[in-house]
């Protein structure tokens, strides 16, 4: 155990007894509020090209930085697994459009690989015209199954090419490269796709990409890197809406917004300043660094102040934090047609009293502890808990935080524990049914929600986690080479949901979730049966014709011996 494990264990246990004193005023046991969504309320599902398309260097594809990342040695990734197969959706969308009827969904949330279109990154270079086509099949067929494209144009697989050459987003050029890439999405697909997002949570694009360096492109240039790469992630994010505002909005008619993702922060003490403040600055180092330049025209008073501050003390010349001029305030702010929100669970946070590790960084920078209460239930991954009340209060604090925005929930789900091929996911239901209601409150209270996606259709490639966390409403058996679909029970609790466009009474709410376990135990029943339907293929495909062929040449050398006698 690490001198930091000990600190934060220490800290653990002295701030128990604050816990439960927090605990007793805090909303968990707050009554279910039974109703239904605006009329026209969007739901769908997610998804991300690196996670579930495999064929890396198929069709004319060039390399991402995951792929370098997950190919360049053991360690980076959990049982050294890559991407290069997922779930084969490059092969099986039309397969996986037919879940998404399967669900009733209104619209599907996925990206588009940027080195699938565009090999180098570069325009100019070449354009895919196989990367063009399959996407464009892809928009044709949602479409035709009345399921409306909502379109990341980058979901952390950035073309290697432009990693190598110019280093990722440490260079401002990157915006250019983005721009131009964004117009060529805008003009092949824009007359079909009307919602656009730029960026998918780009904050871990830069604390894990560049700080932490735990995913690609695994630089850890700590306090330094992330901001530049945020910085230039935001100014790019203005150009891309800019370009379309300007060029395709009049004729396309359609949204340009970005998606950020925030765990709600929850003060330890409610009547403790210290922690009321630290509360505020985790929420500013993680929602307000990209919302607030977006929507109010420059980084959040709070970042300034902090890396300003330690950047002196540290004895440079200049805040780490870069600087918008004047001109580029302008040009930034206003930038988005709506707020792409994920979120996934909440923390509980306090003044750190500690003293930090020497040297910059983010952590440094934001100074405070993040903690669980003991009590939330554990939903498999280490970082994920249960806490559906966090949801409402990240809404609503978007919602007066940033002028009420119009807000699609892009990204909230749970995960399934670990190596698990239980399809009663139990827990994934009670997860969607308290964070649902959370989110009706939320426009009860007066938040501008038009649209939630549920976090993700399928089992996927998780990153640094490889195959060992699984999001998806459906199960994907990764060891069978076709990589089949086994819907789970919340598959039936989620259709549910969406054809009622929310939680009618009780009753009908209680009988949804009976219904949902009695049909994964049959699916179950198919699941358990696939190493011997695997089998059964084999011997289909491999033994049957190779036992057929050996019967045919002993057939051809008799024949060949009973002529040779005659002769």
């Amino acid at each position: 155990m690490t001198s930091m494990q000990v600190v934060t264990l220490w800290w653990v246990l002295l701030l128990e007894p604050k816990l439960g004193a927090a605990r007793k005023g805090s909303p968990e046991e707050a009554s279910f509020y039974y109703g239904t969504f605006p009329p026209g309320f969007s739901w769908g599902v997610g998804s991300s090209a690196y996670q579930t398309e495999g064929a890396w260097d198929q069709d004319g594809k060039g390399p991402s930085i995951w792929d370098a990342f997950t190919h360049s040695g053991k360690g980076k990734v959990l049982g050294d697994e890559t991407a290069d197969a997922a779930c084969d959706g490059y092969y099986k969308f039309q397969e996986d459009i037919a879940l998404l009827r399967e669900l009733h969904v209104n619209h599907y949330q996925f990206s588009l690989s940027w080195p699938r279109l565009l090999p180098t990154g570069i325009r100019a270079d070449q354009v895919n015209e196989k990367g063009i086509k399959f996407y464009s099949n892809v928009i044709d067929a949602l479409l035709k199954s009345n399921v409306t494209p909502i379109v990341t144009l980058h979901h952390w697989d950035l073309p290697q090419l432009l990693q190598v050459k110019y280093g990722g987003w440490q260079n401002v050029s990157m915006s250019d490269y983005f721009s131009d890439y964004a117009n060529l999405c805008f003009e092949a697909f824009g007359d079909r796709v009307k919602h656009w997002i730029t960026f998918s949570d780009p904050r871990a694009i830069a604390e894990k990409g560049y700080e932490t360096g735990h995913h690609a492109p695994g630089l850890k240039l700590h306090g330094t890197g992330l901001y530049k790469v945020a910085h230039h992630i935001i100014k790019a994010h203005a150009q891309a809406w800019h370009s379309y505002n300007t060029k395709w909005r009049s004729k396309q008619q359609g949204l340009v917004g970005i998606s950020l993702n925030c765990d709600w922060g929850e003060p330890v003490n409610i009547r403790n300043l210290k922690d009321i403040e630290a509360a505020e600055r985790y929420l500013q180092f993680c929602l307000g660094w990209f919302a607030n330049p977006i929507y109010a025209g420059d980084y959040p008073q709070v970042m300034k102040d902090r890396i300003g501050r330690k950047s002196a003390e540290q004895g440079l010349g200049m805040s780490r934090l870069p600087v918008f001029s004047l001109q580029e305030k302008s040009y930034i702010k206003g930038t988005s047609d709506f707020l792409g929100l994920g979120h996934f669970t909440t923390r509980y946070i306090t003044e750190r009293n500690y003293p930090p590790h020497q040297g910059p960084s983010f952590q440094n920078d934001r100074d405070l502890v993040e903690l669980v209460d003991p009590n939330w239930p554990d939903l498999g991954s280490k970082w994920l808990y249960f806490v559906p009340w966090g949801f409402r209060r990240l809404l609503n604090f978007a919602q007066t935080q940033y002028d009420d925005p119009l807000i699609y929930v892009t990204e909230n789900g749970a995960s399934q524990k670990l190596y698990c091929t239980q399809l009663c996911d139990e827990w994934r239901i009670q997860y969607l049914k308290g964070y649902l209601n959370e989110m009706l409150k939320a426009i009860k209270d007066g938040a501008n929600i038009r649209g939630y996606t549920s976090w993700s259709l399928l089992d996927k490639f998780e990153w640094e986690k490889g195959y060992s966390d699984r999001y998806g409403l459906y199960y994907v058996e990764f060891n069978n080479r076709n990589k089949p679909r086994y819907p789970k029970a919340s598959v039936q609790y989620y259709k549910k949901i969406i054809a009622a466009n929310g939680f009618p009474n009780p009753r009908e709410v209680e009988n949804w979730h009976l219904k949902a376990l009695e049909t994964c135990a049959i699916n179950n029943q198919m699941l358990a049966a696939e190493p011997l339907l695997s089998h059964m293929q084999m011997v289909t495909e491999i033994v049957v014709p190779t036992v057929c062929t050996v019967c045919i040449l002993i057939a051809v050398v008799l024949l060949m011996l009973l002529l040779q006698r005659q002769s």
